[in-house]
């Protein structure tokens, strides 16, 4: 990393940006170059992604961010704006995600259904740990590749990444691998319905039960008719449990570290946002227009975030990686898509 980008990171963790003690109008000066060349990466993005069957544009966002790194127009000029992106958009859409969500939609889901959705999060959260170590993967990295194909691909990812401990490596090479198998869901998850003897029902909750990012699982659903409706309430349900994920191994990683310096920070600010604006959409006082103007705003950011996260995916970092944070990747896809397709026999039966 270059001597502006470590600047750069410096600031942004001293709380004002990436100069540190620069005024607003300059912080905001050094960003407007990367803020506007996300921007318009994530007007690439929905419009290919309106225009191109199959394909989403968060995962569109993230190969975009990605292309930008590995072709060198990820520029030093850049940075500060792609950083913002990355970290504060990032928060502000997650917690405006919450908005999306409600208490009631567990209710809907039944017993069964939320027992599916806690067991497969829950087994493939700590099976891709174990794995990890089986593969001797750096904890950190086991830790978001964990936590991206348990819950919520590259979104979760990046809400983990704060307490994960990890480099931008990790993160880089976990998001990588959830938009791969994610994508990849997309076409072999529809061809395997039929030999899988799933309906349309059964089909929406093993996809939201497995397929990692929300747009991904509607991309997946979508090819179905009658699966979409299942898939997104399944999904949601499972985006549910970002936040309760992030805070209890935030509070683990303090009381393993002890007493003094160097502990882990407490839990994030966002996430206890985002638990508000679930608590706050469940009460149904939310007109529906706001709810709507949320719903917007949040794609248009976790877009944009997502943007920023691609570009700390490097090829010469995944190679330096190599097969065994694929094996990982792949290994843990299996798991999940296992996982969860046993729990929709079960349920059925």
């Amino acid at each position: 990393m270059d001597e502006q980008a470590t600047v750069a990171d410096a600031g942004a963790r001293a709380g004002g940006g990436p100069t540190g003690g620069a005024g607003p109008a300059e912080v905001w000066r050094r960003r407007a170059p990367g803020l506007l060349a996300v921007a318009a990466a994530s007007a690439v993005a929905f419009g290919l992604a309106g225009i191109v069957p199959g394909l989403n544009a968060t995962t569109i966002a993230v190969l975009l961010g990605a292309l930008a790194a590995n072709l060198g127009l990820h520029r030093p000029a850049l940075r500060a704006g792609t950083s913002y992106a990355s970290k504060r958009l990032l928060r502000i859409g997650i917690v405006l995600l919450g908005l999306q969500l409600s208490l009631h939609q567990l209710g809907d889901l039944g017993a069964v259904g939320l027992t599916v959705v806690a067991v497969t999060v829950t087994l493939t959260f700590f099976g891709t740990q174990l794995l990890g170590r089986l593969l001797r993967i750096p904890p950190a990295r086991s830790l978001l590749v964990a936590t991206g194909f348990s819950i919520c691909g590259a979104s979760a990812v990046g809400a983990m990444k704060e307490v994960a401990g990890g480099d931008e490596e990790d993160t880089g090479t976990a998001i990588a691998l959830v938009t791969l198998c994610g994508t990849l869901a997309i076409f072999l998850l529809p061809a395997l319905r039929g030999p899988l003897g799933l309906d349309p029902t059964a089909f929406g909750t093993w996809v939201g039960a497995s397929v990692h990012d929300v747009g991904q699982t509607v991309a997946t659903a979508s090819r179905v008719d009658g699966a979409l409706t299942t898939a997104v309430v399944v999904k949601l349900s499972r985006v549910m449990l970002l936040a309760p994920l992030v805070a209890g191994v935030a509070l683990a990683r303090r009381r393993s570290a002890g007493v003094g310096a160097g502990r882990p920070a407490a839990l994030p600010l966002f996430v206890v946002g985002f638990l508000a604006a679930i608590v706050i959409a469940s009460t149904g006082w939310v007109p529906a227009g706001v709810l709507a103007a949320a719903r917007t705003a949040q794609e248009i950011l976790l877009v944009a975030a997502l943007v920023g996260l691609g570009t700390g995916i490097h090829v010469a970092m995944l190679r330096r990686t190599g097969a065994r944070a694929l094996a990982l990747g792949l290994s843990s896809w299996v798991l999940v898509g296992t996982v969860a397709y046993l729990g929709v026999l079960v349920a059925g039966a």
